[in-house]
């Protein structure tokens, strides 16, 4: 395993010639149909019209139209252009599919493929680029369709530099396939940030009794505190204090002290030193230090909705909140702005209502609409028995049907409206206007009452 000796000699002249090489070693996609950025930028806005409420509009924005046009119009708005902290978008997986929800309405179409489907997310991408805070990030879920294409145009748009992570989640139980091929249980979301300088508090798991005693192995005596040993040398060479003998010891060979050794005197008269029989030292790391285990970049614990128990909108490709909830709170504040253009059923702006962020959301599927409205308005139900589910759940009546009490009268009631939202307002790209009234009207009526 190499040491990680020190760069010194070589580093200048590496960087040199890369500065000069940039530009011809950067990787992108080339394919018929792509604009340029000052075309992309150039995009007609969106007139768009406030159906909702008529005066004092509040924080929060549902928009319905085109996305891009929409966001295209955002890049005037003062209050947006540069100040949204958080991006997360779930946009078409390029399926060749068109999509229903549980009441097998149509809920959106999935048809862009190929080199189309590149240059639809691309264009989007460079707006949402605009609006995003210099300190913001972006999350873009995919799957194994077109995920590496646009992880080469995430590259262009945002710079290699400012990929963060390539996340795996698992996405459901294992399949029995027939078919030959591993099962296909992941999807993955790529984490790109705008600059160096981000949004950013950590995500940990909670310690669990097996899990800490597995790692904590010691005890000290006196305290009782559980700690475990870690080394207090790193790998490469230094010529400065972390270079220098401590205690008469020098460091191993191809490793420097990870602490300066007036600071390595200082933990060890603390007492967060641990000395070996043979007189090595090694630093003490407490549990009760610890907030937790650092999330890493597989997920396992935020499966799509599997049991009948599960409380959903029943929109299809419908994310878990729970997942939703470890972005917003590790790139987002309390107060800060999170925008998803491919709103659908409205989870990440649930989410992020009761996480005490400002919301923007954009979707032009009506259904999508409905479903985000039925969210805030009157909560979400019980996914339910699909195989023995009474004829009139599979209906589209246009009213809402209480799932609930058609499969169970002595079942826990459907979960509430997200708790005492705060208003919010309703736009249309203004060519939509009439068809945004009639979706719109009897939730808002039902409110009114």
């Amino acid at each position: 395993m190499a040491t990680g000796n020190s760069k010194a000699k070589w580093k200048q002249s590496v960087e040199a010639e890369a500065a000069t090489q940039l530009q011809k070693t950067q990787v992108t996609l080339q394919y018929e149909g792509k604009a340029t950025e000052q075309t992309v930028l150039a995009t007609p806005p969106a007139e768009c019209a406030l159906l909702w409420p008529e005066d004092n509009p509040g924080l929060n924005r549902l928009y319905y139209g085109d996305n891009l046009a929409i966001l295209a119009a955002l890049q005037y708005d003062p209050a947006i252009r540069g100040k949204v902290k958080l991006i997360y978008i779930d946009p078409p997986f390029a399926t060749n599919s068109v999509f229903q929800s549980r009441s097998q309405t149509d809920a959106y179409q999935d048809l862009l493929i190929g080199a189309n489907y590149i240059e639809f997310i691309r264009r989007r991408l460079i707006l949402l680029r605009e609006l995003l805070a210099d300190d913001g990030s972006i999350y873009i879920h995919l799957d194994e369709n077109m995920a590496f294409h646009i992880k080469v145009v995430m590259d262009e748009v945002f710079g290699t530099r400012n990929f963060r992570n390539w996340i795996t989640r698992r996405k459901c139980s294992h399949k029995n396939y027939t078919k030959k091929r591993y099962g296909n249980i992941s999807d993955y979301i790529l984490f790109y940030t705008k600059s160096d300088t981000y949004v950013w508090n950590r995500s940990v798991e909670t310690w669990t009794v097996e899990r800490a005693r597995k790692e904590y192995t010691c005890v000290e005596a006196g305290t009782g505190r559980r700690y475990k040993k870690v080394p207090v040398h790193a790998p490469g060479v230094r010529n400065g204090e972390t270079g220098q003998l401590w205690r008469g010891m020098a460091p191993p060979p191809g490793k420097h002290w990870q602490y300066p050794p007036k600071t390595l005197d200082a933990m060890d008269a603390r007492g967060e030193i641990y000395w070996s029989p043979t007189g090595n030292p090694r630093r003490k790391i407490y549990l009760d230090a610890s907030a937790g285990v650092p999330v890493q970049d597989i997920w396992y614990d935020f499966r799509d909705d599997r049991n009948q128990n599960v409380l959903i909108t029943g929109y299809p490709t419908e994310k878990n909140p729970e997942m939703l909830e470890r972005i917003i709170q590790a790139s987002s504040n309390p107060g800060d702005i999170v925008l998803d253009c491919f709103s659908g059923s409205g989870t990440t702006l649930a989410v992020a209502e009761s996480m005490g962020r400002r919301w923007i959301g954009i979707d032009n599927s009506p259904e999508a609409i409905t479903t985000t409205l039925r969210r805030f308005f009157q909560g979400t139900e019980r996914m339910g028995d699909y195989v023995n589910r009474p004829k009139e759940i599979g209906t589209n009546t246009g009213a809402q049907t209480t799932m609930l009490a058609l499969l169970d009268a002595d079942a826990t009631e459907a979960s509430p409206p997200t708790a005492r939202y705060q208003p919010f307002s309703i736009y249309a790209d203004a060519r939509e206007t009439a068809q945004m009234r009639t979706l719109i009207q009897p939730w808002i009526l039902s409110d009114a009452e």
